[in-house]
């Protein structure tokens, strides 16, 4: 624990408690949806937006908490958070796409029709 928490001032303390509590609850909201969820297909969305903003909500919350206590503005999650944002579209494609294929080649049933071909 950082040793300076107690000195947190509850009007800054209270806004990151809710952050962090949002936040983990998105994360552990989008954990039971990769454990729930069936298929592949429908597996790759709840879990991705979930911890997405569960992310951003806990990246807000240390920014409060480490810039009201340095008393100077931190924003370096901001980079982080950029990065995860802009990287976890890009590899859900890129894995949902490879999964398609691979599927399509199998002749697996249980694949979404593609766009060029008649649904059967």
């Amino acid at each position: 624990m950082i040793p300076q928490a107690a000195e947190l001032p509850w009007f800054a303390a209270l806004p990151v408690a809710l952050l962090l509590l949002g936040g983990a609850g998105l994360t552990l909201i989008g954990s039971i949806g990769l454990l729930r969820l069936r298929s592949f297909y429908e597996r790759v969305h709840a879990p991705t937006l979930a911890t997405s903003y569960g992310m951003g909500c806990i990246l807000i919350a240390s920014m409060i908490f480490f810039s009201v206590l340095q008393t100077r503005l931190v924003i370096h999650e901001v980079v982080i958070g950029a990065f995860i944002v802009l990287t976890t579209p890009v590899t859900l494609m890129l894995v949902a796409r490879a999964a398609l294929h691979r599927d399509r080649l199998e002749k697996n049933a249980t694949v979404p029709p593609s766009i060029n071909q008649p649904a059967t």
